[in-house]
């Protein structure tokens, strides 16, 4: 009785949230569920896609930063060492084009919580951050 109260009140906020928030929201994450299922895949092309021609990604943890080649062209090294490796990850905030993400990367061997940050215009990723959180995601 008390999840079906709580999944009622869930729906009731969202259908009261204004539509340009709720279709915001919905265009962001589905873009960013796109991105990680091509980021474990490694597919390419889905990368590609979802990256826009001048897009920047950071990444904090390793001081570096790419461009939109430099990333595609980093795959190889990425999809071995995620051989095995799943990710999970949950939408934190949505607002303004920018959504905020906390990922999970279960690799074989270790797990890494990560806060990620994409800038997204329209269905592309203009922008993206990443930066650790914890050595483990036991907060998750």
């Amino acid at each position: 009785m008390k999840t079906r109260f709580l999944l009622l009140a869930a729906m009731a906020a969202w259908m009261s949230a204004p539509p340009c928030f709720a279709a915001e929201f919905i265009a962001g994450g589905a873009v960013i569920d796109r991105w990680y299922a091509a980021l474990l895949a490694a597919d390419r092309g889905g990368l590609s896609d979802l990256l826009a021609d001048d897009a920047r990604i950071r990444l904090d943890d390793l001081g570096i930063e790419q461009n939109k080649q430099e990333f595609l062209d980093s795959m190889d090294e990425w999809q071995a060492s995620a051989k095995g490796a799943a990710i999970r990850h949950r939408v934190e905030k949505n607002e303004n084009g920018v959504s905020t993400v906390i990922a999970c990367y279960d690799f074989p061997g270790n797990d890494l919580l990560m806060r990620e940050v994409f800038a997204i215009s329209g269905a592309v990723i203009t922008a993206g951050a990443q930066a650790r959180i914890a050595d483990n995601c036991d907060s998750f």
